[in-house]
């Protein structure tokens, strides 16, 4: 049974067009309430960053900290949305917990919670232990950074896209593009209104990789939609030719997607805190790029080859 991507063309753009509009929707009410169309963690308003470090003696720092049991430590304390990693290097091995910003008292509190939570670890280092705070300014000079190099991602593969192919090839390739970013931010903001979910460095991380992928994705098709056009040579209607590049590429699509969605559902079951949201953000993003690679891009392309077929065909206007 072959996929007619074409027939059933406007339910997968209504499909794509009804969830775009629900993560629009979302953004909108997150920004009225948050400031924000997502909500925004730590990595991008600022907030208080505690690192502390074991004593080593001759590169023996004790045995492994286990990250989970701390992290349950710090949220049992009341700092339930830090961000707890665990800090390694020669002659260094310790915890950063990074939160909003905290008054004197609680810096202590939470300075308290984390060394009595490194005990069973070993002894902590004052020499090697800091508290800082990172003020919303350098938090949005992180965010302004992130967003343009999405910029930037964009203007590259649309400029590669339009001497590879066409320009119409590009413009499509770029929208399937931007259906794929507005899914994974649209979920992430309803995630961010229902459950407090926020996004930090590794979300804009994740929506670069997205973009590779993706384009990946819809430049096979692509590809194959050029070269069954050239073995054609016009015998055939440019949406048959559509349906047969989609069909041919569509077990290599799906197989790429499984097995790269695969490890991101074991890394997001199994993963710990920190690369949860990191990797449903990706496996959002990578789901939703098959589905414009397939859908999405194919159909535009072709309804807009028809549109300008059919436009040439038409007889020109006789004055009268």
């Amino acid at each position: 049974m072959k996929l007619d991507v074409i027939k059933n063309g406007r339910l997968y753009i209504t499909i794509s067009t009804a969830v775009i509009l629900a993560g629009i929707v979302a953004m909108i009410l997150s920004f009225q309430q948050l400031g924000s169309p997502l909500r925004l963690g730590i990595d991008f308003t600022g907030g208080s960053s505690i690192t502390l470090s074991l004593s080593c003696n001759n590169g023996n720092c004790g045995k492994a900290i286990d990250v989970g049991v701390v992290r349950q430590v710090v949220e049992s304390k009341g700092f339930a949305n830090s961000v707890v990693q665990l800090v390694e290097g020669k002659d260094l091995k310790g915890i950063s917990v990074r939160t909003a910003h905290l008054s004197t008292d609680e810096r202590d509190k939470l300075k308290t919670t984390i060394t009595d939570a490194l005990k069973q670890y070993g002894e902590v280092d004052p020499k090697k232990s800091q508290i800082d705070e990172v003020g919303p300014s350098v938090g949005q000079q992180v965010l302004r950074n992130g967003l343009l190099a999405l910029v930037l991602s964009f203007a590259g593969i649309g400029v590669y896209l339009a001497f590879r192919f066409k320009p119409d090839y590009a413009t499509f390739a770029i929208i399937a593009l931007f259906h794929d970013i507005l899914v994974t931010a649209g979920v992430f903001a309803m995630l961010g209104l229902m459950f407090d979910v926020e996004i930090d460095s590794l979300f804009i991380v994740a929506m670069l990789t997205i973009c590779g992928f993706s384009v990946n994705d819809t430049v096979v098709i692509y590809d194959r939609i050029r070269e069954n056009v050239k073995l054609d040579a016009g015998a055939t209607n440019f949406n048959d030719l559509v349906n047969a590049s989609v069909n041919q590429t569509l077990a290599r699509s799906i197989n790429t997607t499984l097995t790269a969605t695969l490890p991101l559902i074991a890394i997001f079951l199994f993963g710990g805190a920190t690369l949860r949201f990191f990797s449903l953000a990706l496996i959002i993003g990578f789901l939703s790029g098959a589905y414009s690679s397939i859908f999405n891009a194919s159909i535009l392309l072709a309804w807009w080859r028809g549109r300008k077929a059919s436009t040439l065909s038409q007889p020109p206007l006789q004055a009268n």
